[in-house]
C-alpha cells in the first residue's frame, strides 16, 4: 500500500470491536483483562489501548541523504547517525502514525543505537509525532534487525496487546509475519540494499 490513509486500515482488520484482537501470536500469554469498578471503593483502572509498534527509519524518517556514509567500506557509522537529526519526515508515515494514534498507544521500535536516543526523541518531537515509549538497540548489540525486533516484540506482547507493527525492512516484516504478528510493510520509500546490509548483515540499525 502506498497511501497512508488506506494503509491505516490494517488496524481495523486486526482490532475487533471490543479491542481484544491482534494480541500475541498463538502460544503466547493471554491478553490481560482490564479491571473495572466492582463496587463502592473499588479502584477504577482505565482500559489500556492496544499498541501500534512503529519503526523510525524508512517509515517516518527519510534516511536517503545519509546512506552515502555507508556505501564505502568500512561505513562511517558515527557520521551516519549524527546526520539523523536532518532527516526529512516521510509524509505517508507521519500521516499513518497520527491516524493510528487516535485509538492506539504508539511505541517506537528502532534499530538505532541507544546513544542516539536524545537526538531521536528530539526529532520525533520536532515532527509533532507522539512521544511514546522508545525502544532502541543497545550500543553493543550486533544482532540482525529482524532478531533484535523479534525479541523486543515478544517482550511487549507478553504484557500488552500489539494490534499492528509497521516496518520497512522486508526481512523484519517476513519474520514477524511468520511469527503471527499483524504487520504492515511501509512501502512509500524504496528499500535500498545499502540500508538492508546495515540492518541485516552488520546489525547496526
Amino acid at each position: 500500500m502506498t497511501d497512508a490513509a488506506d494503509a491505516a486500515g490494517i488496524a481495523s482488520t486486526v482490532d475487533s470491536a471490543d479491542g481484544t484482537a491482534g494480541g500475541p501470536p498463538p502460544g503466547g500469554p493471554p491478553d490481560p483483562t482490564p479491571s473495572s469498578a466492582g463496587g463502592r471503593g473499588d479502584p477504577i483502572v482505565p482500559e489500556q489501548r492496544p499498541l501500534a509498534v512503529i519503526d523510525v527509519d524508512g517509515v517516518v524518517a527519510d534516511v536517503r541523504h545519509r546512506l552515502r556514509f555507508l556505501r564505502a567500506w568500512p561505513g562511517d557509522w558515527e557520521a551516519f547517525f549524527a546526520a539523523a537529526s536532518a532527516d526529512p519526515p516521510l509524509a505517508e508515515g507521519v500521516t499513518l502514525v497520527h491516524r493510528l494514534a487516535r485509538d492506539h498507544e504508539v511505541v517506537w521500535l528502532t534499530g538505532r543505537p541507544e546513544r542516539s536516543r536524545a537526538a531521536t526523541s528530539r526529532w520525533l518531537g520536532e515532527q509533532g509525532l507522539p512521544l511514546g515509549e522508545l525502544l532502541m538497540r543497545p550500543d553493543d548489540d550486533r544482532r540482525p534487525a529482524r532478531m533484535f525486533k523479534r525479541a523486543e516484540l515478544r517482550q511487549l506482547g507478553a504484557r500488552r496487546q500489539v494490534a499492528v507493527v509497521v516496518d520497512d525492512d522486508p526481512a523484519v516484516v517476513d519474520l514477524l509475519r511468520a511469527d503471527g504478528w499483524p504487520v504492515l510493510r511501509a512501502e512509500w520509500l524504496a528499500y535500498e540494499p545499502t540500508l538492508g546490509n546495515a540492518q541485516e548483515s552488520e546489525g547496526r540499525t
